[in-house]
């Protein structure tokens, strides 16, 4: 749980984002401050309409950067021109709309408030919360405070809210919790397998992308989970398996329950099953024992897993914690291992999004974007913006082809439209 400061500049879909965001930081246990001094985090949503708006989009990212370990930079400029920050030596994390609620983390679990507990359908995306808690005691995390030991409800009870959210109109279930590897676990069972089976055998047509799992949950469960994957459809090759470092000294230091050879050997298993899938992972940089090997060692894993999403997250002390007792890195070497990494994290992800070109992929349109545009979703759950989709509406199913690419999506124009129906509101 974050003390973030969020400043939105733009028009009137750019300040929807904002909003957007401020709900969901909010959803997770974060909470808003007035000043930058108070913050454990700025975050700037940028416009870049003129290059007047630009020239003071890089002032105010200069100004924050100085002022707060932390900086998270989003919105039209950082996604238009990445590099335009950089250039000037600002210190940031450049990330999507969508991306900026996992990206404040710091490495935690996410800590949904009470309200956010219960199936929720927000347009076309239904958001089912499988159970609470976690059974990690990470040196680093406040949130088990919060959400104590993992409480799993019967499987029988989520599948049933999932057809409540299908029946609905939901196109796209997410799948959440603190960790979803190790739902049933309190149960002296493993259930992600067989919930996730059977939510997929629900009459309608949907997707189901499973939220964040902590490698130790996965790789207990790995075999049969990626055989799962393999046989329903309705599953996108995703997987979030939060790493946090390549060393695995340092692991043991966050007191995390994974071995790096176990993260790795998930990553392999689903290689070896999917054809097309994509990893999503997280790493903390910086923590009070990590030194300059260890850091290699995280450098070195990240190029040779290549994830397609990346949270890079600087150590900050979360008061009541153990890791607050411990003495932290300097600032400025914090900063200096976030920019190398983020620097990688780039290529790795621009090079991803380039391979995509000239692929025809049949996607879901699953929320409006900026302006005229859609955001979809192709079956490994990458980013895919239609920038004039005029006609086009969330819940469709749209074949497109990928015409180009920016670091963190791909950009396509519609072949054809296999659902040109809109799905019709729900009161």
């Amino acid at each position: 749980m974050a003390r973030y400061l969020l400043e939105t500049y733009g028009c009137t879909a750019n300040r929807g984002e904002g909003l957007q965001i401020e709900r969901e930081l909010r959803d997770r246990g974060h909470r808003p401050v007035d000043s930058v001094r108070e913050a454990d985090v700025a975050i700037l949503n940028t416009c870049t309409v003129t290059e007047t708006t630009e020239d003071n989009m890089v002032r105010r990212a200069t100004e924050l950067a100085a002022a707060v370990d932390d900086l998270i930079v989003t919105g039209c400029l950082a996604l238009a021109q990445p590099d335009r920050l950089a250039a000037v030596g600002i210190d940031a994390r450049v990330v999507g709309w969508d991306e900026v609620p996992d990206a404040v983390l710091n490495g935690e679990c996410p800590t949904p408030t009470a309200t956010s507990e219960e199936a929720l359908l927000d347009g076309v995306i239904g958001i089912l919360p499988i159970a609470r808690g976690c059974t990690s005691d990470c040196s680093y995390c406040i949130t088990k405070a919060a959400t104590g030991y993992i409480e799993s409800p019967p499987i029988e009870v989520n599948v049933e809210r999932a057809r409540q959210l299908v029946e609905a109109g939901a196109k796209e279930l997410r799948i959440t919790g603190q960790d979803t590897g190790v739902y049933g676990f309190d149960q002296g069972g493993r259930w992600l397998p067989e919930l996730l089976d059977q939510i997929c055998t629900i009459d309608g047509s949907f997707r189901v992308r499973l939220g964040m799992a902590n490698p130790k949950g996965l790789y207990l469960v790995r075999d049969e989970l990626v055989e799962v994957f393999a046989r329903n459809d309705e599953l996108y090759n995703f997987i979030h398996a939060p790493v946090q470092s390549g060393s695995n000294e340092v692991l043991a230091a966050m007191r995390r329950q994974h071995r790096i050879e176990e993260f790795i050997e998930v990553v392999e298993t689903f290689d070896a099953t999917l054809k097309e899938w994509t990893l999503a992972t997280d790493f903390i940089v910086g923590f009070p024992t990590e030194t300059d090997a260890d850091f290699e060692a995280s450098m070195h894993l990240l190029e040779q897993i290549k994830p397609e999403r990346v949270n890079i997250t600087r150590f900050s002390k979360r008061p009541g914690t153990d890791a607050a007792a411990m003495k932290g890195l300097g600032g400025p070497k914090k900063k200096e291992r976030s920019r190398g990494m983020s620097e990688r994290k780039l290529d790795i992800l621009t090079s991803m999004h380039e391979g995509l070109i000239g692929s025809v992929r049949s996607v879901l349109v699953v929320e409006p974007g900026h302006g005229d545009s859609v955001k979809c979703r192709d079956d490994a759950y990458h980013l895919i913006i239609l920038p004039e989709a005029d006609g086009i509406e969330p819940g469709q199913q749209v074949t497109v082809s990928v015409v180009d690419a920016e670091p963190t999506y791909a950009i396509a124009e519609p072949v054809e439209t296999a659902n040109t129906t809109a799905i019709p509101a729900v009161d």
